[in-house]
C-alpha cells in the first residue's frame, strides 16, 4: 500500500509540475491553456455529450428502439440493392457492419413529412458505380424557421462525405436541414465508400477492371493524383474525393438536353441525368464576391471531403462558395492533401478540438487528426485555411465548437465521441452561410449572432426547438474568427471568445 501511495503521490506531483493552471508570470502556460485537471477532464467528458448528456443517445428513450428498427431497415435495403447489381460490389463497412450507415434514427419519417428524397445512381469517370440521394423541399412547404413559403427553383448543394468509411447516412442530418430551408441537395458516396462500388471499370464495362501496368493518372496540383494505376484504389486517397466531387457536380447539373456521360456503365441501371433538374435554380448570382462565380452551387465536405472541396473551389467555376467540415485547408499535408490550395471563393471552416480520439491537453500539439505531445496552440484552427483566405481578402470564417471531435459531423450511434451541440451549431452556421452567399436572402449579420434557434429531432416524428448560445458553445482552446463584408463594411474578429490569439 505504501508503494502504491508513493507512486500516486509522484504521479500527482508530476502532473502538477507539468500542468499549472493559474497562468502566473514565468508560468510555462501563461495563457492558461492547460487549465486545471478537473477542467480538462470535464472537457473530455463533454466530447461524449452526444451519447451521454441530456437529450443524447443514451438518455432519450426513443433512441434505442428507433436505432434497432432503422438499422434493420437500412441493412435490408442496402443488401437488396447490392444483390440487384452483383457485378458492382461495394466492399465497405456500410454494407458489412449493421448500423454503420443508419445515421440518426430519430430522423426516421422525415421523408414525405418535412422534405423529400430520391435515390440516384451514376458512374464516376472511372466507371465505378456511385450511389447518392437527392434531398429537397416538399411542394408548397414552408420554411420551418421563418414560415416563408418555399418555391422552386432552389439553389444547389453537393455534399462529399469523409474518409475512413464515411457514408451517406452519416450526413443525412445536414442534407435534410438544408432541404427544409429551400435547397436542392445531392449527398453521395465516393468510390470505395458507403454503398458505392469499390473497383473501377476501365476496360470491359461488364466486369471491374484496371490495368496494373498503366501510368498513374491525375494531377497532384488539383488534388486528383492517384496512388496506384488502378483508379480509385485504395479508397483512402484524396483523388477519390476530388474527382468524386467534380463528377457529382457534373451529374447534379445534367439535364435531358445535356445528359451525364456515365462512363463504363454497360448494362447497369443508372440515372441518365439529374431527375430533379427542373428544381435547380439556374439564375446567376447577381453580385458574387468572386467574379465569374455566379452559379448557385455550393460544395460541402467533411474530413478528406473537406480537403477535396478546398481544392475543387479553386478550379471548378461552378462553385460559388464552400463549407469545409474539419477542415478548410490552404496547404493540406499528406494524406489529406497534395500541395497548395488557392483560395478563390468565400469559405466557412467548421473545425474541431479533438480528432478521432479524445486526448488529454498535454497531447494537444500537432493537429486534431494527428495529436502530439505539447500544449494547445490557440492559432491552430485559424492557421489551416482561414488565414490564407483572409490574406486574399475573401469572406471567411472559422468556427470551433467546444469539446468537438472530428466525428461531430457524422451521425454514428453510441460508440464514437462527439459533443452534444457541435452538430447543431455546425448546421445553423452552414444555413446562415449558404443563405447569404448562395441564396442571397440572409444578411451576413446572421453569422455574427450570439444566439441561434435550431430544430432538433427528438423521435417519434417530432422536432423540438432549442436555443444555442454562441460563446459557451465555442472552444476555449482554439480561436474562432471571421473576416466578413457586412453591408459594405469589412468586419474582422480574430478571436471571437477571447481565447488568446
Amino acid at each position: 500500500m505504501r508503494r502504491i501511495l508513493g507512486t500516486l503521490a509522484l504521479a500527482l506531483a508530476t502532473l502538477l509540475a507539468v500542468a499549472p493552471s493559474h497562468g502566473a508570470p514565468g508560468d510555462p502556460d501563461p495563457k492558461g491553456l492547460l487549465g486545471d485537471t478537473e477542467a480538462d477532464l470535464a472537457n473530455m467528458r463533454a466530447a461524449y455529450g452526444r451519447i451521454l448528456d441530456r437529450g443524447g443517445q443514451l438518455r432519450n428513450p426513443a433512441y434505442l428502439p428507433a436505432l434497432v428498427r432503422e438499422s434493420s431497415a437500412v441493412t435490408v435495403s442496402q443488401l437488396l440493392a447490392q444483390a440487384a447489381t452483383p457485378d458492382r460490389l461495394a466492399v465497405t463497412p456500410a454494407l458489412l457492419v449493421p448500423g454503420w450507415n443508419v445515421g440518426n434514427p430519430l430522423r426516421a419519417g422525415w421523408n414525405g413529412t418535412r422534405g423529400r428524397s430520391q435515390p440516384v445512381a451514376f458512374t464516376n469517370r472511372f466507371g465505378a458505380l456511385l450511389r447518392g440521394t437527392l434531398y429537397g423541399p416538399l411542394p408548397g412547404a414552408k420554411d420551418p424557421y421563418t414560415g416563408k413559403v418555399l418555391a422552386a427553383p432552389y439553389p444547389g448543394v453537393v455534399i462529399t462525405p469523409g474518409s475512413v468509411g464515411g457514408s451517406q447516412g452519416m450526413y443525412q442530418w445536414l442534407a435534410q436541414d438544408l432541404a427544409e430551408r429551400g435547397y436542392l441537395v445531392l449527398l453521395y458516396d465516393v468510390q470505395g465508400q458507403g454503398t458505392s462500388e469499390t473497383l473501377p471499370h476501365t476496360g470491359d464495362p461488364v466486369f471491374p477492371f484496371c490495368n496494373p501496368f498503366a501510368p498513374v493518372e491525375g494531377d497532384p496540383a488539383l488534388g486528383t493524383g492517384q496512388m496506384t494505376p488502378c483508379p480509385g484504389v485504395p479508397f483512402q486517397q484524396l483523388a477519390n474525393f476530388t474527382t468524386g466531387t467534380v463528377d457529382a457536380l457534373d451529374f447534379f447539373t445534367s439535364r435531358p438536353s445535356a445528359p451525364y456521360a456515365n462512363p463504363g456503365v454497360g448494362t447497369t441501371k443508372v440515372d441518365a441525368y439529374n431527375p430533379w433538374w427542373q428544381q435547380w435554380d439556374r439564375s446567376p448570382i447577381e453580385d458574387p464576391q468572386t467574379a465569374g462565380r455566379t452559379t448557385r452551387l455550393a460544395v460541402i465536405g467533411h474530413s478528406m471531403g473537406a480537403s477535396a472541396v478546398s481544392y475543387v473551389q479553386a478550379y471548378d467555376d461552378r462553385v460559388a462558395t464552400v463549407v469545409a467540415l474539419d477542415k478548410l485547408f490552404a496547404d493540406a499535408p499528406a494524406p489529406v492533401g497534395q500541395g497548395h490550395v488557392d483560395p478563390v471563393v468565400p469559405a466557412l471552416g467548421i473545425q474541431s478540438e479533438y480528432g478521432f480520439t479524445v486526448t488529454p491537453r498535454q497531447l494537444s500539439a500537432g493537429s486534431s487528426l494527428v495529436p502530439a505531445a505539447g500544449l494547445p496552440d490557440p492559432m491552430r484552427e485559424r492557421a489551416s485555411g482561414f488565414e490564407a483566405w483572409r490574406a486574399e481578402d475573401l469572406d471567411t470564417m472559422v468556427v470551433v465548437p467546444r469539446a468537438s471531435t472530428h466525428l461531430e459531423y457524422t451521425d454514428i450511434p453510441l460508440v464514437l465521441p462527439a459533443s452534444r451541440y457541435g452538430q447543431a451549431l455546425s448546421s445553423v452556421y452552414t444555413q446562415a452561410w449558404l443563405g447569404h452567399y448562395l441564396k442571397g436572402d440572409t444578411s451576413a449579420k446572421a453569422l455574427l449572432a450570439e444566439r441561434f434557434r435550431y430544430l432538433e429531432p427528438v423521435g417519434r416524428g417530432r422536432w423540438a426547438p432549442i436555443t444555442l448560445r454562441r460563446d459557451p458553445l465555442l472552444s476555449a482552446r482554439y480561436c474562432s474568427a471571421y473576416h466578413l463584408d457586412v453591408d459594405g463594411q469589412v468586419r474582422t474578429d480574430l478571436d471571437v471568445v477571447d481565447v488568446g490569439c
